[in-house]
């Protein structure tokens, strides 16, 4: 059966902590691929200092170029509206069939705001949950809202993966908690630098970093 990651997000810009993390998890889950789906409209985040769509997902595409086991997504952009994660795992299971199994990547934060998105239910029986801490996260698996939204959600239980490999997930319903190389990068920080005109050099691939340089990305941002 075939294994993909799901890895949706604005990458606003995409970055070399992406990357890095999208590799690990790889590694660590044994999948056969990492999908990039950037959000057209995310409905969680503003969108002041969101760059065009189009040019997020050419970043990406660049990001992403000369690695057989990441593809990217399109669905999101052509699918007018917000960009509601249920209806993308509805849509890649219309495509990749029942023989498919799909593991969602998100964030610690992102994992404990998880009831506040659209039948965040339906969103764990499509794809197994892969929740990653950010290396200096205070996340707490075991605090009371981390077991509220497992439970909502209809999971068991948390199921750690430590590095630097580990075996197939437990049978059974549970959301995997991965300890994933984590870069000190945010897509915040680069937007500010890109701002202020200072040095973007290190932390992104060379061709997104020459890409928001030659299209003037992130300028006008207040």
């Amino acid at each position: 059966m075939p294994r993909v990651g799901v890895f949706g997000g604005s990458f606003n810009p995409i970055h070399l902590g992406h990357l890095l993390l999208a590799e690990d998890i790889l590694e660590l889950l044994r999948l056969d691929r990492i999908l990039f789906v950037p959000a057209s409209a995310p409905p969680h985040k503003p969108t002041r200092g969101l760059a065009p769509a189009r040019d997020r997902y050419a970043m990406t595409e660049l990001a992403i170029r000369g690695n057989p086991r990441f593809a990217m997504s399109d669905l999101e952009l052509r699918r007018p509206g917000p960009s509601y994660t249920v209806d993308t795992l509805e849509a890649l299971r219309q495509e990749g069939g029942p023989d498919v199994a799909f593991f969602l990547l998100i964030g610690s934060e992102t994992f404990l705001d998880l009831l506040s998105w659209r039948d965040p239910q339906r969103v764990a029986r499509l794809a197994r949950l892969v929740v990653i801490p950010r290396a200096e996260s205070a996340f707490d698996p075991d605090g009371i809202q981390a077991q509220k939204v497992l439970a909502e959600i209809g999971q068991e239980r948390w199921i750690r993966v430590p590095p630097p490999r580990a075996a197939a997930e437990p049978a059974g319903k549970g959301v995997l908690l991965v300890a994933a190389t984590s870069l000190p990068i945010s897509s915040s920080d680069l937007r500010r630098r890109a701002r202020e005109g200072r040095s973007l050099a290190y932390r992104l691939p060379e061709a997104v970093r020459a890409y928001v340089l030659e299209h003037r990305l992130y300028r006008d941002e207040g």
